[in-house]
């Protein structure tokens, strides 16, 4: 099975940061029920991290490895944690 879109509804398409970031925003860990964290997955987590780092897109962890992937996390306008890993590469 694989996910082929989700739809994550926010307050307003043009603001480009929130005034006050979510309650998952400071602690990744602590997700209230009702809230969801979009996953992407990208092919150079390196190249999109600097993507988002230039056009201030606030970040609350760096990529790293987790389990055995390299993952990031930011913050989406409306303070929604949303997080992106990089593609496996063949050995």
């Amino acid at each position: 099975m694989r996910v082929s879109y989700a739809i994550v509804f926010v307050s307003d398409m043009k603001r480009h940061r929130s005034e006050a970031p979510g309650s998952d925003a400071g602690d990744p860990d602590d997700l209230p029920a009702g809230r969801c964290r979009p996953g992407l997955r990208v092919p150079d987590l390196d190249e999109f991290h600097a993507r988002m780092v230039a056009n201030d897109v606030p970040c609350i962890q760096e990529p790293k490895e987790v389990f055995g992937a390299r993952v990031a996390l930011y913050v989406d306008p409306d303070g929604l944690a949303f997080s992106v890993g990089e593609e496996r590469r063949a050995p």
